[in-house]
């Protein structure tokens, strides 16, 4: 059976390559931090690899605090943490330290397919129960929703942005089908993609 025939339970329906970019919308409104596995083949592919984006290629756990010290940097961006829910059920523990730093320019959207796509698609613990949403609330991020069918998609992408002036951290869980994303060429040079982003963040600064 290949991986685009897999089934899982009825939270995990939707096409992330159609609805991660729905969800996003301009994906220029933001500083961008991706974890590896699908959440960097989402984001590559919706930013074109733009200087705006830095993509991780194997630093398994590290994007939620990238973003958090990037955030922290440039508090005149809105910065934007796409992960997935491997990768964040590897490091619950920097959900609590931005809970608590609780900066109002960091959203976090986890792309939770219930698998580990990176190793082989084995069922992760979200697909047996654990839900990432009540993490988040339970370190203290009180802006949190669950998009789990496309009619949740509007009010998910204007907690991205604030719409309404709500203040400090997001997240968004999206709960996709454990289907492939979109396979684009990356650049998995973490040294030049370093450059790239910081050399971007001058110009903007």
């Amino acid at each position: 059976m290949s991986v685009n025939e897999k089934r899982t339970d009825g939270r995990f329906q939707m096409d992330r390559r159609v609805v991660v970019p729905k969800l996003v919308g301009n994906p220029k409104d933001f500083l961008i931090v991706s974890g590896l596995a699908g959440a960097v083949y989402d984001m590559s592919s919706l930013t074109d690899q733009g200087d705006y984006f830095y993509g991780l290629g194997g630093a398994m756990g590290g994007a939620c605090m990238i973003g958090l010290g990037l955030a922290l940097a440039r508090p005149d961006k809105n910065v934007l943490v796409v992960t997935g829910d491997g990768e964040l059920l590897m490091s619950l523990g920097s959900l609590c330290s931005i809970g608590v730093i609780n900066p109002p320019n960091l959203t976090i959207v986890c792309v939770d397919n219930g698998h580990y796509g990176e190793t082989g698609f084995q069922k992760s613990h979200t697909n047996r129960g654990v839900d990432l949403e009540l993490f988040a609330k339970g370190a203290g991020i009180s802006q949190t929703c669950t998009v789990s069918s496309e009619d949740q998609i509007e009010a998910g992408s204007k907690m991205l942005r604030r719409v309404g002036g709500a203040n400090g951290t997001a997240f968004v869980l999206m709960t996709v089908a454990p289907t492939e994303a979109p396979k684009v060429p990356l650049n998995l040079d973490g040294a030049d993609c370093r450059r790239i982003f910081l050399k971007a963040q001058r110009r903007a600064a």
